[in-house]
């Protein structure tokens, strides 16, 4: 049986899709507390009863708003190993960089959706959750920090954790930091790699030297 979720992610341009779409934006800014149904449905155009037939209570919603990015964050990340494997260590942390920042300043409600998952208080009822240790274990496997993908050593993982923290944090809090910093959008956002690079790079080289 076809969930509701393949439904939307066959056919994005769908009524499903467009509510999945602004589902994941709403609920990226507020959280799930913070969000109504009524909210999203405002943000699509329609009103709630509509909502409600396609897909059910806001808890069905957040469900699929976080399966949904963590579907997508998954493809994102086979793309960057495709794109980096075989190159040596620093050119693909150059690579995985500038790829995955990009692609989080694009889609903010990933960042902000893993934050508020990660330090968000939720109601314990809702029991699904993001798949971060395959996560890591396959950022370790393309980074070539881990012989074993299965058995990940503790080290290597806080390091990706490092990595995959800092960028979700310096986009989640864009509009919070470049005021402070006194920036524009893109000049932000290229600081962002830059720093990242500068810090990241050095620090990963120099456990792939220690491994090998």
């Amino acid at each position: 049986m076809v969930t509701p979720l393949e439904k939307a992610r066959n056919n994005p341009g769908s009524m499903k899709g467009r509510i999945l779409k602004a589902a994941r934006r709403v609920f990226g800014e507020y959280g799930f507390h913070g969000t109504t149904t009524r909210m999203i449905a405002e943000a699509v155009g329609i009103d709630i009863s509509t909502l409600h037939y396609h897909w059910g209570e806001k808890g069905d919603l957040y469900e699929a708003s976080v399966l949904d990015i963590t579907e997508d964050l998954r493809l994102k990340l086979i793309e960057v190993e495709q794109a980096i494997h075989g190159k040596p260590l620093a050119v693909r942390m150059d690579m995985a960089i500038d790829l995955m920042t990009e692609y989080l300043f694009e889609f903010p409600e990933i960042s902000n959706l893993i934050l508020l998952r990660y330090f968000g208080k939720t109601r314990p009822q809702i029991h699904f959750d993001f798949h971060v240790p395959e996560f890591i274990s396959d950022i370790a496997r393309s980074m070539d920090l881990s012989r074993d993908e299965k058995n990940v050593p503790v080290g290597v993982k806080m390091q990706i954790l490092t990595i995959m923290n800092a960028i979700h944090n310096f986009v989640s809090g864009e509009n919070f930091f470049r005021p402070m910093l006194g920036l524009e959008k893109d000049a932000y956002r290229s600081k962002v790699k830059e720093t990242l690079k500068s810090i990241i790079i050095p620090a990963f080289n120099g456990a792939y030297e220690r491994l090998t």
